[in-house]
């Protein structure tokens, strides 16, 4: 703020200097200690400079600036004013001896000169200050803060006229604090109309105010944490902190003593909270005096009132394992029993990330951690071991214990991945959750597990997932009270979705176990449709763990409420790009049929075989071989209903003739029993061809082929165009086989076809002509001057050829083998 002309000494009073100045022989000192008499000039000097630039027409800023600076080099002229040894020394005569003496004397009787002669400058401009501004509408002053909490000190010396000047600057401060909150006329009239001295007064009535401050703590702290802003009170708070290692014992005392009761009434003001309590580690962790110590300690706990996640958010972020300095401000933290509920929920907010997880951003760091790495879930975990067994705690630990018990659960599991990153083993959520059975009353199951060899095994990194199973199957086993409120967590849980895809297999194995021992199957519809959304659930672990509990429920399925879901969710698991997945959708499903009754097996029974079709063509072999045989069970157990049955088997048939030569035998023996059935159900006599000692490929073709042109011959122009697909695989056994039912599907329904059908089957075959392999290529020439034979032989597309069905019996008896497959191809190789 600006200094004006009326910033002069008073000039009523005569300071002990002036006096002096007046008996003492100034040519002896301008001579001996010229010092003394430069910053006299010097002030002089900058005291005309700042009031000629109050008149000059220089820019307000740099005017502003200049005197800033000026004032600046006057202050640190001033307190650099030679000290009392320095004044000894200045007399190195007689003379200068006799004309220092009165100095010397003067200096001697009052030590505490340079105190009040500072204390008195605070306290003028501070009461400048507090005149000027009644004149702006806001006003700027960043160093109250620190400056209160000096004044504040000072307001318990042993001098009482520095006591008198500190409690009258901090009158004014207070003053100056208010204006910035609110506007000026409304607090003057606020403050002149209210007969309640709890209000600041105004600058010209402050004696009751003076009474209030002087020698009382209590109403110091109450005022300046009512009446400073909220930055301005952390500045307050900060520099009491600092001043708590002072060398000098009293300082250090009653700057404990104020911030405790600051903080105990308006530590929700404080900001900057994770450095004050950084600062308090590093000062504990400096040997720190008892008193000190249990002050710092305090602070935490009453910080820990207002800002419960920001103390432990920043506690969380040292290096692990703790030290005890760490493990004393733990129990600090947790000695405020009402605020145990917003604590264990941060510890829990904390326990949600994954240990060792790199940040992805350095905005995302810490401010004081080491690296990217987030290691606070370990800390949280070691910090439960303090906190869980804290007696205030007990109420806390029974509320939160189903999302503490699952927290630590999923630690657990981190932490075995974790050991493969850092060398010291971490167990810290092991124990945790031994020290959590053992609070809330469950100390049988902490042995019963202890004598699994359960929590031994937590240190080995296979067999998570039976581990998680072994706890849950205990806690079942002892009935433990707090059940209800688990399972409603993890039913919680499971319909909002885990935040990580791993976090699911846990959730699944803990909520499962715990159903199967308080349910009969099948388990409730609200419990049964989780399990339905899991089988296709982007985890393969999920869907697997899911299909085996819904497999273990085939006895009872006819008994499951909306059982056409469950199955339709088990055959949208065919799709899934994970291979066990399938196999395990294929086998509960199988299990299923085989209960599940006819009426509604019936209905679904075309989905189920259209779901088939695509996995009989499976990379896979064990997947084919798999899809095939249930194929064969399915066209078997739909026996009574022939209406159902003839569709079922065309839209099969071609993938069964084609992969009879996979170069995998199961396969192959997959499609000779599914073939047998079709043969069986449908009265074709195939089936001794399909014996491995009769077992000719072109023979067994060319016999079903008769067999559709008498019983099924509308569905051979559909068994052409799937056929038509497998000419462009990338195995060479199923372009082979194509080739040769293509031929055979063509030649004998020639008259169910058009002129323009043909051309297409002729443009498909053409690049079957410069196949790599020999074989192939062999084959498709013959097909080819089939089919341009029969395109000869066409007439218009306009007209049918009729005629031809008349003849179609006589010339399928007459029909032998075209290719004469395998044995003369493969001679002429």
């Amino acid at each position: 703020m600006k200094t004006r002309k009326n910033l002069r000494h008073s000039k009523d009073k005569e300071t002990g200097l002036q006096t002096l100045q007046s008996s003492v022989k100034w040519h002896h000192i301008v001579n001996s200690a010229p010092s003394l008499w430069d910053a006299i000039s010097r002030l002089l000097s900058d005291q005309a400079m700042v009031l000629s630039l109050n008149s000059s027409f220089v820019d307000p800023l740099l005017q502003f600036e200049s005197q800033l600076n000026i004032i600046e080099s006057s202050f640190k002229m001033v307190f650099a004013i030679p000290s009392l040894e320095k004044v000894r020394e200045m007399g190195t005569s007689e003379d200068d001896k006799e004309d220092l003496e009165d100095m010397i004397i003067w200096m001697n009787e009052d030590t505490s000169y340079l105190q009040e002669r500072v204390m008195m400058i605070i306290s003028s401009v501070l009461s400048f200050a507090s005149k000027k501004v009644k004149r702006y509408a806001s006003i700027d002053a960043p160093c109250l803060g620190v400056l209160a909490a000096e004044l504040s000190l000072l307001c318990f010396h042993n001098d009482p006229l520095i006591t008198h000047q500190a409690s009258l600057g901090m009158c004014y401060l207070l003053w100056i604090a208010k204006c910035q909150n609110a506007d000026i006329e409304e607090i003057k009239s606020t403050m002149c109309n209210s007969g309640n001295h709890g209000l600041l007064p105004v600058p010209s009535d402050t004696e009751f105010l003076l009474m209030d401050l002087q020698q009382d703590k209590t109403k110091i702290t109450q005022y300046v944490g009512q009446t400073l802003k909220p930055s301005l009170l952390t500045d307050f708070v900060w520099s009491l902190l600092m001043r708590l290692s002072s060398s000098n014992c009293v300082t250090a005392f009653e700057a404990s003593t104020m911030l405790k009761m600051t903080l105990e009434y308006h530590a929700h003001k404080v900001t900057m909270v994770s450095k004050i309590v950084d600062a308090i580690y590093k000062q504990l962790c400096e040997h720190s005096s008892h008193v000190m110590r249990h002050t710092l300690l305090r602070v935490i706990t009453l910080l820990i009132r207002s800002s419960p996640k920001k103390v432990i958010f920043q506690l969380m972020d040292y290096p692990i394992p703790a030290d005890n300095t760490l493990l004393l401000m733990w129990q600090a933290a947790g000695s405020e029993s009402r605020m145990a509920p917003h604590v264990l929920k941060t510890i829990l907010l904390i326990l949600k990330g994954k240990p060792g997880e790199m940040q992805d951003s350095l905005m995302e760091r810490r401010r004081f951690s080491l690296d990217t790495t987030n290691m606070m879930p370990v800390a949280a975990s070691q910090a439960l071991c303090t906190l869980l067994p804290i007696s205030s705690y007990k109420r806390a630990v029974a509320e939160f214990f189903p999302q503490l018990l699952m927290a630590l659960m999923l630690q657990l599991f981190y932490s075995s991945d974790l050991r493969l990153m850092i060398k010291d083993r971490l167990f810290y959520a092991r124990d945790a959750l031994r020290v959590l059975l053992n609070c809330s009353g469950l100390q049988k199951v902490d042995m019963a597990l202890k004598k699994k060899n359960c929590w031994n095994q937590f240190s080995q990194v296979l067999s998570h997932h039976h581990r998680v199973y072994l706890v849950a199957k205990t806690l079942s086993d002892y009935n433990f009270p707090q059940f209800p409120e688990t399972l409603h967590y993890l039913y919680k849980l499971s319909v909002e979705g885990p935040r990580r895809s791993e976090d699911s297999v846990i959730i699944v194995i803990f909520f499962t176990e715990l159903l199967n021992n308080f349910f009969k199957d099948p388990f409730p519809e609200e419990f049964l449709v989780l399990f339905r959304n899991w089988v296709n659930d982007p985890n393969p672990a999920v869907s697997k763990l899911s299909l085996q509990k819904i497999a273990s429920m085939a006895p009872v399925i006819n008994k499951v409420e909306n059982v056409r879901s469950l199955l339709i969710s088990i055959l949208d698991a065919f799709f899934s790009k994970d291979k066990t997945v399938i196999i395990w959708a294929l086998l509960t499903l199988r299990k299923l049929l085989g209960k599940l009754n006819k009426v509604t097996y019936s209905s679904l029974s075309t989905r189920i075989a259209s779901s088939y079709y695509p996995l009989m063509d499976h990379s896979n072999g064990g997947i084919r071989s798999m899809a095939i045989y249930h194929f064969g069970e399915l066209l078997k157990d739909m026996s009574q209903y022939p209406w159902i049955l003839n569709d079922m088997v065309t839209g099969g048939l071609v993938p069964l003739i084609l992969f009879l030569e996979d170069t995998e035998i199961r396969v192959a023996k997959a499609c000779k029993y599914t073939l047998k059935i079709c043969a069986s159900e449908l009265n074709w006599s195939t089936s001794y061809l399909l014996k491995d000692k009769h077992h000719n490929f072109e023979l067994v073709v060319l016999n079903i082929c008769k067999n559709l042109l008498i019983s099924h011959e509308s569905y051979i122009t559909n068994l052409i165009s799937d056929t038509l697909g497998f000419l462009r695989s990338s195995r060479i056994y199923l372009r082979r086989a194509s080739v040769i039912l293509i031929g055979y599907l063509t030649k004998l329904g020639s008259h169910l076809l058009l002129r323009e059908e043909i051309e297409v089957m002729l443009d498909a075959i053409d690049p079957v002509l410069r196949d790599e392999d020999p074989v192939i290529r062999e084959l498709a020439e013959i097909t080819y001057r089939d089919f341009k034979e029969m395109s000869l032989k066409l007439t218009s597309s306009n007209f049918k050829q009729i005629f031809r069905r008349l003849f179609s019996l006589i010339y399928l008896k007459k029909l032998k083998p075209l290719y004469n497959w395998p044995d003369n191809l493969a001679d002429s190789l």
